[in-house]
């Protein structure tokens, strides 16, 4: 089962929609094996970001994700890393598919609610930017038999 890592950014926190983002992904049958909320630094931001280093919008989304609280999650399952692409839509909303998450709720470029791993390389390096292994569970849900 692919892994991948979800930020609940926070203007997604400041307008209340945690509870929905993290609805959407599980009704697409993904688990939760991680989750913590954390106010980053710009140390951790920046490595987060570091292959937008020297893109003129680069200080924009560090000051941006460290302007307050995210929520970091890890969802587990078949295909985690596509599924989780295609629920949260296009990055800029003004191009996302009513249905999406930042299609449905992003206000714009800067604005657009949640980052997912783009591949299976990032998740793993962004997952391990955010959390231990001890902090990885592993458990079964009865759901997983039916959809695996």
């Amino acid at each position: 089962m692919e892994k991948s890592l979800v930020l609940i950014k926070p203007d997604a926190i400041q307008r209340g929609l945690a509870g929905e983002i993290i609805s959407r992904l599980e009704k697409k049958g993904l688990k939760i094996v991680a989750v913590k909320m954390l106010h980053m630094d710009n140390t951790l931001a920046q490595r987060h970001y570091a292959v937008h280093k020297g893109k003129a919008f680069f200080n924009d989304l560090v000051n941006f994700i460290t302007s307050g609280p995210v929520i970091a999650l890890i969802f587990q399952g078949k295909n985690a890393v596509q599924i989780i692409r295609q629920v949260m839509g296009e990055t800029d909303p003004a191009k996302a598919h009513s249905g999406t998450i930042r299609g449905d709720f992003g206000i714009d470029i800067g604005h657009n609610l949640i980052h997912g791993s783009d591949s299976l390389e990032n998740a793993s390096k962004e997952i391990n930017l955010f959390f231990s292994d001890e902090e990885i569970f592993n458990y079964d849900r009865e759901l997983d038999a039916w959809i695996y």
